[in-house]
């Protein structure tokens, strides 16, 4: 996927397919439904069949949702500076799909077609629960979001800038940091769902999984030194032991910790210097 508004929206939408609070606010919403049966649904279906159409209700309209927000968040970044302005103008959009799916919902389930009227209605009165859901969305995921999306801070005046590395040379990984960020790799980092990339003009979290994050390194030297950490050749300064722990002194200080599958690679590549 190498469009960069269709692989920014698929990392975003990442955000909530690996987030327990989004599954468990999913599930206890359902929950809510079926047991209290609202629009007459307690009294129309049994058990079994009301969590079916409240699952597929929610399953559709959430996911709808989701989709418009993170596209209009993606879209709209250099036109409006706050992530709630721009989730909530996608998710207020979503509003209109959603009256003319649970039209369609509806006719799977009790085989009443609805007109273009119907449909509108719907999404009139879907309205409120969109900015609702936008709301709450907004609360629960915003710091995993703005990880993602917000803008980074610009660049000091007195720093003088690194060198572009050549397109055939640079790692692929560089293209998904912000322009200004973008320097000789040092390390990288497992920080939660995100991957940490160090180089040598900054560091930013990106939403990737590490071992995909590995994948590209293009031509770097380095070498992964713990399930959490890789580190660049050029970027080590020393090996020590601490106790019973082998630890890498980076240039700047940074300590990364060596686990033992990687510690006979660690102490063949940059020489066993522990004291």
């Amino acid at each position: 996927m190498n469009h960069p508004f269709l692989s920014s929206t698929l990392r975003e939408l990442q955000l909530f397919t690996r987030s327990w609070r989004f599954w468990t606010t999913f599930a206890l919403v359902i929950l809510i439904f079926v047991v209290s049966g609202p629009y007459g649904t307690f009294e129309r279906m049994t058990l079994g069949i009301r969590l079916g159409y409240w699952l597929i209700v929610h399953a559709v309209t959430w996911s709808i949702a989701i989709c418009l927000s993170v596209m209009a968040e993606i879209l709209l970044r250099k036109r409006l500076e706050h992530t709630l302005a721009r989730m909530m103008i996608g998710s207020l959009t979503a509003a209109l799909p959603i009256g003319f799916a649970l039209g369609a919902i509806d006719f799977a389930f009790f085989g009443h077609w609805i007109g273009i009227g119907d449909g509108f209605r719907r999404a009139l009165v879907a309205l409120p629960l969109c900015a609702l859901f936008c709301l709450l969305t907004y609360m629960a995921m915003h710091r995993q979001i703005a990880a993602v999306s917000a803008p980074a801070p610009p660049a000091s005046p007195s720093s003088a800038p690194a060198p572009a590395a050549s397109p055939s040379s640079e790692p692929e990984i560089l293209a998904r940091l912000k322009p200004h960020n973008r320097g000789a790799l040092l390390r990288l980092s497992v920080q939660d769902h995100y991957t940490e990339v160090v180089t040598s003009r900054g560091r930013e979290l990106i939403l990737l999984r590490f071992a995909d994050a590995l994948k590209e390194l293009g031509l770097t030297p380095g070498l992964q030194v713990h399930r959490s950490h890789w580190v660049a050749d050029a970027h080590v300064e020393t090996l020590k032991r601490d106790g019973g722990k082998l630890l890498l002194i980076m240039r700047d200080g940074t300590e990364i910790p060596v686990s033992r599958t990687y510690a006979d690679a660690v102490r063949t590549r940059f020489g066993d210097l522990s004291h």
